[in-house]
């Protein structure tokens, strides 16, 4: 059922605490919400638009025999709608391209994007699967993101985190208590 995989992409399956994807950014940008939501807001953009888009060409390419250039076929559709939706936001809603500032042009290189695209393709998704999943992926690493962020912040302002954890190492702790957190949302289903 379609809700149910939307839960799964974003709890249960959660392409940041469970799939550990998207680390990168996710470390780096989550030293506060405003980024965090910038980010995360782009991230479920860009990976939902470009596993629409990515769906019939994968078809395609099945069609012809030609599957097995998927991931390159990937990475260049990726590229190219990253490119044309920060040119398309910059041209006609400015605003919005100002608030994503640097976030979207690294998305191109958040490996989340590619994964969800390759993950449709392995579990055999249709095109509503593939959308919902792609959706609920992005919601999942917002969450994530975010979740990190807001508790980088609270820590910041409330605690005195020992020198040798402080930076990254707090975030490799907060993320792996996340994660265990998550794994209690399996099973969890309408």
């Amino acid at each position: 059922m379609i809700i149910d995989l939307f839960i799964e992409s974003v709890l249960t399956r959660n392409i940041a605490l469970v799939f550990i994807l998207g680390m990168c950014p996710l470390i780096a940008i989550s030293t506060n919400v405003k980024n965090a939501k910038g980010m995360g807001i782009a991230v479920v953009l860009v990976v939902t638009l470009t596993a629409m888009i990515n769906y019939p060409i994968y078809r395609l390419l099945q069609a012809t025999g030609t599957e097995r250039l998927n991931i390159l076929v990937f990475i260049i559709t990726i590229a190219a709608t990253v490119q044309v939706l920060e040119m398309a936001l910059e041209r006609f809603i400015p605003s919005l391209y100002n608030a994503f500032g640097i976030f979207l042009p690294l998305i191109t290189v958040n490996c989340v994007v590619l994964a969800v695209s390759l993950f449709f393709v392995n579990r055999d998704y249709n095109f509503v699967e593939t959308t919902t999943f792609a959706f609920g992926s992005g919601v999942g690493w917002l969450l994530a993101i975010v979740l990190v962020a807001g508790i980088r912040e609270k820590m910041n302002r409330i605690s005195d985190v020992p020198k040798g954890l402080r930076g990254k190492g707090i975030v490799f702790i907060i993320l792996g208590i996340l994660a265990l957190a998550f794994i209690g949302f399996t099973g969890f289903s309408f």
